[in-house]
């Protein structure tokens, strides 16, 4: 991916976190290549694509420290460094079950010849698919296909298809790392997750430890724990006074979705109106 740091500097200190946990966690590490004077090399000197991690610090992140009992990972792998995607994701805490092929087309749908590699013309990038606890897919992923086919655009850059995909099949809370853009219902951390700062991004909320709401897609479904937790922070909020219309305003929740959250927490709703008077 594209991103511009030095790993030991410019990257947020702490990952974000919600409550309950992440489910869902996307990423596309900056990979560093053993072989560094090609082209597939981001740091070759000419092409001056973006700065590396080594193997060891991308292991080192405390992903596990910040995920729900039960997730699902979507790891970005290149082709030739397929054993160390394995070995990062079973430090991450996931163990490996499938993949997904990101097959790169020409406008007319054949193959773009323009990938790179030593030994093959790369026109195809994985997605490893790895589990945490026992989680299946959700509904449509048993009738999705493990292929993305669309063109590419430029350098490193990951089709758009993959957060529809996701989202079909993995539960939120989501969160994706080393994001390049922000994406609506998703935590992000990384450096070019902001629209108006290139390339480095901004510190968002929650990287500087503490537990924050998981931004909801429409009509998602919550696990009941997860409901439980998300409630019961909700429950806080509520008895400090603030109305469910303001909670609603202030986690972008709708305000149905509020009021059951509050009563799965066991919270006795006020009558509707109603609001303590030391709210400042």
């Amino acid at each position: 991916m594209d991103t511009v740091f030095e790993a030991s500097g410019d990257l947020p200190e702490s990952l974000p976190r919600v409550a309950g946990g992440f489910s869902t966690v996307l990423a596309d590490p900056p990979w560093r290549f053993s072989n560094r004077t090609g082209k597939v090399a981001p740091e070759h000197r000419r092409l001056g694509r973006y700065d590396t991690m080594s193997l060891d610090e991308i292991k080192a992140l405390p992903v596990s420290d910040v995920l729900a009992k039960n997730a699902h990972l979507y790891l970005w792998v290149p082709n030739a460094l397929l054993p160390e995607g394995l070995a990062v994701m079973q430090s991450w805490g996931f163990r490996y079950v499938s993949n997904i092929v990101w097959a790169k087309r020409r406008k007319d749908g054949g193959p773009d010849g323009r990938g790179v590699g030593f030994y093959f013309r790369n026109v195809t990038e994985l997605l490893l698919f790895g589990v945490r606890g026992s989680m299946r897919t959700l509904a449509p992923g048993r009738s999705q296909v493990n292929m993305i086919e669309t063109r590419k655009r430029e350098h490193s850059r990951k089709p758009d298809e993959q957060y529809e995909l996701i989202e079909s099949c993995s539960p939120g809370a989501y969160l994706e790392l080393f994001a390049r853009y922000p994406r609506p219902g998703w935590l992000v951390w990384g450096n070019e997750s902001s629209e108006d700062i290139v390339p480095k991004g901004v510190v968002h909320r929650g990287y500087a430890g503490g537990e924050i709401l998981p931004a909801l897609l429409p009509n998602e479904r919550l696990e009941v724990e997860r409901a439980e937790q998300i409630g019961t922070q909700l429950k806080l909020r509520y008895e400090q006074g603030h109305s469910v219309r303001d909670i609603a305003a202030d986690t972008g929740y709708s305000i149905q979705r509020v009021r059951t959250l509050l009563t799965t927490s066991g919270t006795k709703l006020r009558s509707r109106g109603h609001q303590k008077s030391d709210v400042t």
